[in-house]
C-alpha cells in the first residue's frame, strides 16, 4: 500500500509539472470567454490589431469593452447602442512588441455588465 501511494504520488506530481508547463498560446488567434471574444492578426509578441467582439442577447443593449496587458497597455472600445441579435465588434490597435509571457486580455460589457473575459498568453 505504501508504494502504490507514492508511485500516486510521484505520477500525480509529474501531471502537476506537464500542466503547469504546458506552451501558452501563440498571438494569433481567436479566443472567446461566455459572450466576448479577442482576434489578433499577428504572430508571437507583437500586436498590431486586437478585435473584441460582444455577442448581444434579444434584449438591445449599450455594449462596450475594454483590452489590456499585463504589463500596462490598455484600451476602451467604442459605446454602442446594439439591436437585438446583433454582435459588437470594435478594434484597439496596440501596435507594438510585447515581453513573451504578457497576458491580452478584454472585458465586454452589456447593458454595464460584464459578460465575459477571454485572455491569451503571448509567446515568441
Amino acid at each position: 500500500m505504501k508504494k502504490f501511494v507514492s508511485v500516486l504520488g510521484a505520477t500525480a506530481v509529474a501531471a502537476g509539472i506537464v500542466v503547469a508547463g504546458g506552451t501558452p498560446a501563440l498571438a494569433s488567434g481567436k479566443w472567446c470567454n461566455n459572450s466576448v471574444c479577442i482576434e489578433t492578426y499577428d504572430n508571437g509578441t507583437y500586436l498590431g490589431r486586437v478585435e473584441v467582439s460582444v455577442t448581444n442577447t434579444n434584449q438591445p443593449h449599450r455594449i462596450s469593452a475594454r483590452v489590456w496587458t499585463t504589463n500596462g497597455w490598455s484600451a476602451n472600445t467604442k459605446v454602442e447602442d446594439v439591436a437585438k441579435f446583433r454582435t459588437y465588434r470594435d478594434q484597439a490597435y496596440p501596435q507594438r512588441h510585447f515581453p513573451a509571457g504578457t497576458r491580452l486580455c478584454a472585458e465586454g460589457f452589456r447593458g454595464g455588465s460584464s459578460v465575459g473575459l477571454p485572455c491569451v498568453t503571448l509567446t515568441n
